[in-house]
């Protein structure tokens, strides 16, 4: 692999990694803007924005984007973050031109035709529904507002019915002028690709993003904690669960990340055999870290019989507390291949390389190399991974969000101030 970086005068950011053996190249650009960006009437706006960017420029139809990419084969898509946007496609090696100037056409001369725009809307209602009524995407909206209460951070990134029907074409517009500009863009492409031709290609097609800085969204605040139990009529009791984590940067992540793989990463974490495999209380469950650029959170998920609700989190709460002082050198390097595994696993595709590439850019500045990734998970411990644990824990309350039917989860929403009270933490130190 042979990774290659140049700044525009714009600053905008070209990076390739030329993969030759491979006859595709995945592409794309990603700018540094995404929900915890928008303003209480903007909710809703990155998500829409990225939406509207296939359906039709000054010259081409959203029949013509389609049509041009899918007659060479390729596919177009597009995806908003919390901190992100990306705009990719995947294409033959010939035909890497054609895939830069349609996405630089969609983003430098959108048309935001006004029918277009009100068909989409009404297509994002439905999307708004349908995670309505799927309560795994209930209960997580839940908790992001529980972490970070009246912030964009926290909202869910689709918006509303109401803030959508608010959007206007230039409404859209002034959003695309005020946050996309050069500084904030990358374009990556991995695979067949020249690095030379694609710097070529991009200094004339996205000329007209200027250097102009980007407004900064505003510092995360991670809340008090709490909960929040909301009753359905369901089969299942859906519990999350959140701590405070860390910031992209910190560098205890990697500690962190192989604690939360201990606990929840795969079928032979701590809490997927003791939960479902010993007890049979759960057919999901797991852990994950969410890491932003300036703040991050631990979250865990599961879904059990309502009347089980208390047991699990009982049984939560003590495989949590034990794991930070009974951790062994054993689990620790299996996470830690875990982790490996998944980089390079990961660098196998040129798609997934060059979203890997766009995301450090955004959030370092600079392409972090196999060697520096693989160095630092190297460099975990037992003992870092029992700090990062221990501050986790030390950092504040728990949020919780439980969604379903029964008496067993307000009971269950408090077994889980058992990980932060003052008893607890004690016994952990």
């Amino acid at each position: 692999m042979s990774v290659n970086v140049t700044k525009l005068p714009s600053g905008l950011t070209v990076i390739t990694d030329s993969m030759a053996h491979l006859e595709t190249a995945a592409l794309g650009v990603w700018t540094g803007v995404g929900g915890r960006d928008e303003k209480t009437d903007e909710h809703g706006m990155s998500h829409l924005l990225e939406h509207m960017a296939f359906k039709g420029t000054a010259t081409r139809s959203a029949r013509d984007i389609a049509e041009e990419i899918e007659a060479v084969g390729g596919d177009l898509n597009a995806a908003t973050s919390t901190e992100t946007t990306a705009y990719y496609a995947r294409v033959l090696k010939a035909d890497v031109p054609l895939a830069l100037d349609v996405l630089s056409d969609i983003l430098a001369h959108p048309s935001f035709d006004p029918e277009e725009l009100e068909r989409e809307k009404s297509v994002i209602e439905q999307e708004i529904g349908a995670a309505q009524d799927t309560p795994d995407d209930v209960v997580f909206e839940h908790l992001a507002e529980l972490c970070y209460p009246d912030q964009a951070i926290g909202r869910s990134l689709l918006g509303t019915a109401k803030t959508l029907a608010t959007f206007s074409r230039d409404n859209l517009n002034d959003y695309l002028a005020t946050h996309y500009h050069g500084p904030e863009m990358v374009v990556a492409a991995a695979g067949a690709v020249d690095h030379a031709r694609v710097v070529a290609e991009v200094e004339q097609r996205f000329a007209g993003f200027d250097a102009a800085p980007s407004p900064k969204p505003l510092p995360a605040s991670f809340g008090k904690g709490g909960t929040r139990v909301t009753h359905r009529d369901l089969e299942q009791a859906h519990l999350t669960l959140a701590l405070e984590g860390l910031p992209q940067s910190d560098p205890a992540l990697f500690s962190l990340q192989v604690f939360t793989n201990v606990l929840g990463g795969g079928m032979s974490s701590r809490l997927f055999q003791e939960v479902r495999e010993k007890r049979g209380l759960c057919y999901a469950i797991y852990t994950f870290h969410a890491g932003y650029s300036d703040t991050g959170f631990f979250g865990l998920y599961t879904g059990t019989d309502p009347a089980d609700a208390p047991e699990m989190m009982d049984v939560i709460v003590d495989e949590i507390g034990n794991a930070v002082e009974t951790l062994t050198e054993a689990e620790v390097a299996r996470a830690k291949a875990q982790m490996k595994a998944g980089l390079l696993m990961a660098l196998e595709s040129c798609s997934a390389r060059a979203e890997q590439m766009a995301r450090h850019i955004l959030s370092y500045g600079r392409p972090l190399t196999v060697d520096e990734l693989i160095a630092r998970i190297d460099a975990v411990s037992v003992e870092t991974t029992r700090d990062a644990a221990r501050n986790l824990l030390g950092r504040g309350r728990p949020a919780v969000a439980a969604l379903g039917s029964g008496r067993g989860l307000e009971t269950a929403a408090t077994c889980a101030e058992g990980l932060t009270r003052p008893r607890a933490r004690a016994l952990l130190h």
